[in-house]
C-alpha cells in the first residue's frame, strides 16, 4: 500500500439528524429526492432526454437494480427514486478529468469519503499510476493494452492472474471477459456474485437443479401469499412494491420477515398514482415478524411443520417430483416450537398463528435477497425454504416459486454467459466447440479466494471489468493490503472509486462507455443485452452522447486485451477486433457455447425480449443428479455469542457501494452514515444515549479489529442485534467468516463487541 493511503473511509466529525421512521415509501418525497438528484447532475434537458428513454422498449436498461419490466407494456416513468438516481449518477456533468488527477494525489483521495470520490464526475480518458508516483497521470489506449498484455505473460502461470467481474457487465461484454480468461488459461473468475447470491446458486441448484428464481412478474398477480424475507424492497428493489401492491389489491397475502421493520413493507404511494400521491397509499405486508438475526432457517421449519400436521400436503408432487420426504418429515416432526421461538425472538402464539394461515395458501411465493444469503449456514436456510414450498408443490405452477431478488442489472445475465470460477465441463466443451480454445477445467479463484492469493503473492496481476472491490469486499484491511500487493491492478471503470487509490506496483484506470451513452462502432450504432431477475433476456442501447471522446465501450477494452495478448500468444484464432465492431458475432457465440440462446440475434429484435429455459417452471422437471427436487435435513443452526449480532445494511441514498447522498429518508437518518443502529433497552443497559460515540470491534483469530466512532441510533431491533451501513463496517467482517460451502462473506452475521468512545460530541438531534 502506498505510503498514507487509507483504506477506510474518513471518521464523521457531526452526530446525524435524526427523526421518526417514515411509515410509506415513495410518494412525493420520491418524486422530490428524484428531480432534486437528477437536475442536479444532468441539468433540465439531460434529465428529460435521459430518463425518458431508461426502461423503454427501445432505450437503455436502467444501470441499477435488475427487477424486471412488465412484459406487454411500459409507463412513461418506468423507473424508481434509486433507478433515476442511477442514471442521473452516470450521466452526470461532472468530470474526473486530468486536471483532477493531476490536483490530487491518491493519498489526499483516500481522505474523501466514498461519496464525495463519486461525486466528481466521469473519468475521461485512460490513466495509469507508476511505481513510487502518487500522481495518476494519461495514457493512451494501446499503451495500456500493451501494459496489460505485457504483465500477464510474464506471469509464472495464468492462474496468478485474476479477472475479477461486475454485475452490471452486459451479456457481450461478460462472455468475452471470460473468453479472455479461459484463453489465457485460467479459471480465476469471481465477481459480485460470491458476495452476494452465490449461496442461492449452491442451494437450489442441488434442490431444483437450476440456480435461480423459477417466477415471473405474472405468477405474483396470481399468489395466494408472498413472504419477502431477508429483503427490503423499498430501498434496494423499489420497482418491486408495485408488483407488490398489485398482488395485494388482488387478494394475495404478504408477510414481511426481517430484523428491521422497513418502510417499503409498510405503505406504498406510487409516484403515477396522484389517489396514493397524496393520500394514505396501499397497504403491502399484512405481517411483519421481526426476527433475530440469522433465525431464518428456524422459523421455515415451524412453518413446513404446520403445513405437514395440517396434511395440507402435495402428496402427488411430493410422490412423483420429490426425494427426501420422509426424512424430512421425521426431522420436522421432532421440531420443538418453543425452541423455535427462543431462537427467532417471536412468540410462539404468533408463530402458531402465522403458520397456520401459511398453510392454508394454494400458491405461495418467497422472495429473499441478502438478509438470507450472508450467513454461515445461509444454504441450509435457503433450502429449507424450498423444503416448505415443496410440501405444498409450490414450484412449476401459476403464482409459486422461488424469488431470489438479484442485486445489479446484470448479475444473472453475468453468470448464464461464463463469468463463473466452477464452471461446468458442459459449459468448457461447448465453448472450445464454439471458439476452439481449450479452456482449463481446474476451478479458479472466487472473491474470498482471490483476495488470499494476492495476500500470499500466488496472483500478482488483478483486472476488475467494473465495481470496487475494496469496498465491496470484507475484510477492508486484508483486502487492500491484497490489491497493493500486486505488480498490476486494472479497473474499468466509469467514475473515481476506493479501488483505484489502492493499487499494485502499477495502476490502470481504463473508463469505459456507460449503459446511458451511445455507443458506435466502425459498422454503426450497437447495442448489448442483459438478463433480468426472472430471466428474461432483452436489449439495451445507449441513448445520450458520450462524457469524453475518449471513451471506448468495455466490448471494445476486452477485444483490446485481447487483441494485444494475440501478438505475444501463439495466435488462438479469435478475431478481437471483428467482435469489439460487431456485438451481433459475440452474440452468435453466446448462441453456439450456451443452451437457451438459440437464434439469439433474431428473438432479440422482440421488444420485450425472451425467456431463457427455466425447467422447474416450465414443465416441472429438474436437472438435479436424480431429476427429483430434493428435500434435504440440515440441523437448525445459528452463531451463539454474548456479543452483539451485526447486520450490514444499505442507505437510502446509496446503491451498492455508490454513495448518492449521505441521507436514509426513511429510517430517519440525515446528514451521517457512520451509524449503528440499536435496540433502546441495550442502549439503556449499556449506558447509551442517541448519537453517543461508540467503538464496535471484532475477534480475529490474531487479535481484535476495532472500528471507532460510530453514532448509536435508537431504533425498532431485536435486543441483541445491531445494524450498520457498509462499505464503512466491512472491515469488521473477518475474510476467514464465510458462509458453508457458498463461501459468501457472511455480512449479516457479525458479532460484535460495543465500547463507549473515550471522546464524546454534542449530539444533533
Amino acid at each position: 500500500m502506498k505510503k498514507d493511503v487509507t483504506p477506510l473511509t474518513p471518521l464523521e466529525s457531526n452526530a446525524p439528524k435524526l427523526s421518526k421512521p417514515k411509515n410509506s415509501a415513495a410518494g412525493i418525497p420520491a418524486v422530490i429526492s428524484t428531480a432534486k438528484y437528477g437536475l442536479g447532475n444532468m441539468g433540465v434537458l439531460g434529465s428529460i432526454k435521459n430518463l425518458a428513454r431508461v426502461n423503454d422498449f427501445n432505450g437503455f436498461d436502467c444501470p441499477g437494480c435488475a427487477w424486471p419490466d412488465p412484459d406487454k407494456h411500459r409507463s412513461f416513468a418506468e423507473f424508481c427514486e434509486n433507478g433515476a438516481k442511477a442514471v442521473a449518477d452516470e450521466g452526470t456533468r461532472n468530470r474526473a478529468d486530468t486536471n483532477f488527477w493531476s490536483q490530487w494525489s491518491v493519498s489526499d483521495l483516500s481522505k474523501k469519503s466514498d461519496h464525495w470520490l463519486n461525486s466528481q464526475g466521469r473519468i475521461t480518458q485512460p490513466m495509469i499510476l507508476m511505481p513510487g508516483s502518487e500522481y495518476y497521470v494519461p495514457i493512451s489506449w494501446n499503451e495500456s493494452f500493451d501494459i496489460i498484455a505485457d504483465n500477464l505473460v510474464s506471469l509464472d502461470n495464468p492462474d496468478q492472474a485474476i479477472f475479477y467481474t461486475s454485475g452490471r457487465t452486459s451479456n457481450e461484454a461478460a462472455f468475452l471477459w471470460q473468453l479472455l480468461a479461459r484463453r489465457f488459461g485460467t479459471n480465476n473468475l469471481p465477481d459480485c456474485s460470491n458476495m452476494c447470491h452465490e449461496s442461492s446458486g449452491v442451494a437450489l441448484t442441488e434442490s431444483i437443479g437450476i440456480g435461480k428464481g423459477t417466477v415471473t412478474l405474472e405468477d405474483f398477480n396470481s399468489a395466494d401469499l408472498i413472504i419477502v424475507v431477508g429483503q427490503n424492497p423499498g430501498t434496494n428493489h423499489p420497482r418491486m412494491l408495485t408488483a407488490l401492491r398489485d398482488a395485494r389489491k388482488k387478494g394475495a397475502s404478504i408477510i414481511s420477515i426481517n430484523p428491521l421493520t422497513e418502510t417499503g413493507m409498510k405503505r406504498f404511494k406510487h409516484p403515477q398514482n396522484p389517489i396514493e400521491m397524496f393520500g394514505l397509499g396501499s397497504s403491502i405486508a399484512d405481517k411483519h415478524l421481526s426476527i433475530k438475526i440469522n433465525s431464518d432457517q428456524a422459523l421455515f421449519r415451524a412453518f413446513s411443520k404446520s403445513i405437514i400436521e395440517s396434511g395440507k400436503l402435495d402428496n402427488d408432487f411430493i410422490q412423483n417430483s420429490t426425494y427426501g420426504y420422509e426424512d424430512y418429515k421425521n426431522l420436522v416432526l421432532d421440531t420443538d416450537l418453543d425452541e423455535i421461538s427462543k431462537i427467532t425472538g417471536i412468540n410462539k402464539d404468533e408463530i402458531i398463528q402465522v403458520s397456520k394461515k401459511i398453510s392454508e395458501s394454494k400458491s405461495t411465493i418467497v422472495c429473499w435477497a441478502m438478509g438470507i444469503t450472508q450467513h454461515k449456514n445461509s444454504v441450509a436456510t435457503i433450502q429449507e425454504i424450498v423444503n416448505f414450498l415443496l410440501l405444498g408443490g409450490n414450484i412449476g405452477k401459476p403464482g409459486a416459486g422461488v424469488c431470489p431478488v438479484r442485486g445489479h442489472s446484470n448479475v444473472q445475465g453475468d453468470r448464464t454467459v461464463g463469468i463463473n470460477h466452477k464452471p461446468s465441463m458442459e459449459f468448457i466443451n461447448n465453448l472450445e466447440k464454439s471458439t476452439g480454445i481449450s479452456s482449463p477445467t481446474s476451478h479458479g479463484y472466487d472473491s474470498v479466494e482471490a483476495v488470499k492469493a494476492m495476500e500470499s503473492g500466488d496472483a500478482k496481476v488483478f483486472l476488475a471489468m467494473g465495481g470496487n472491490f475494496v469496498s465491496a469486499m470484507s475484510d477492508t484491511n486484508r483486502t487492500s493490503n491484497a490489491l497493493s500487493n500486486c505488480d498490476l491492478t486494472v479497473h474499468i471503470s466509469t467514475k473515481p472509486n476506493r479501488s483505484h487509490l489502492l493499487s499494485g506496483k502499477i495502476g490502470l484506470i481504463l473508463p469505459c462507455l456507460g449503459r446511458t451513452e451511445i455507443d458506435e462502432s466502425t459498422v454503426g450504432q450497437q447495442f448489448v443485452t442483459v438478463e433480468n431477475s426472472m430471466g428474461i433476456v432483452h436489449s439495451s442501447r445507449g441513448t445520450s452522447k458520450p462524457a469524453s471522446d475518449y471513451l471506448i465501450s468495455e466490448p471494445s477494452i476486452v477485444s483490446g486485451i485481447g487483441g494485444a495478448l494475440e501478438t505475444r500468444l501463439e495466435r488462438s484464432g479469435i478475431a478481437w477486433g471483428n467482435l469489439s465492431d460487431n456485438y451481433d458475432l459475440v452474440r452468435d457465440l453466446i448462441e453456439k457455447t450456451i443452451p437457451g440462446f438459440d437464434n439469439y440475434n433474431q428473438r432479440i429484435t422482440n421488444k420485450s425480449g425472451f425467456y431463457l429455459p427455466n425447467p422447474p417452471k416450465d414443465s416441472r422437471t429438474f436437472k438435479t443428479k436424480n431429476s427429483l427436487a430434493n428435500f434435504f435435513c440440515h440441523d437448525i443452526s445459528c452463531i451463539s455469542s454474548d456479543q452483539f449480532m451485526m447486520m450490514t445494511i444499505r442507505s437510502h441514498d446509496q446503491y451498492n457501494t455508490t454513495i448518492y447522498g449521505l441521507d436514509d429518508r426513511y429510517r430517519g437518518i440525515r446528514n451521517g452514515r457512520r451509524v449503528v443502529l440499536m435496540n433502546k433497552e441495550d442502549m439503556l443497559e449499556n449506558g447509551l444515549e442517541a448519537s453517543d460515540l461508540v467503538d464496535l470491534s471484532s475477534d480475529r483469530d490474531n487479535g481484535q479489529i476495532i472500528s471507532p466512532k460510530w453514532f448509536v441510533v435508537p431504533y425498532d431491533i431485536p435486543s441483541g442485534n445491531i445494524a450498520t451501513y457498509f462499505p464503512e463496517s466491512n472491515v469488521l467482517i473477518p475474510l476467514e467468516s464465510v458462509a458453508d460451502r457458498s463461501n459468501t462473506p457472511t455480512s449479516k452475521s457479525v458479532p460484535i463487541g460495543i465500547k463507549k468512545s473515550v471522546t464524546q460530541i454534542s449530539s444533533a438531534l
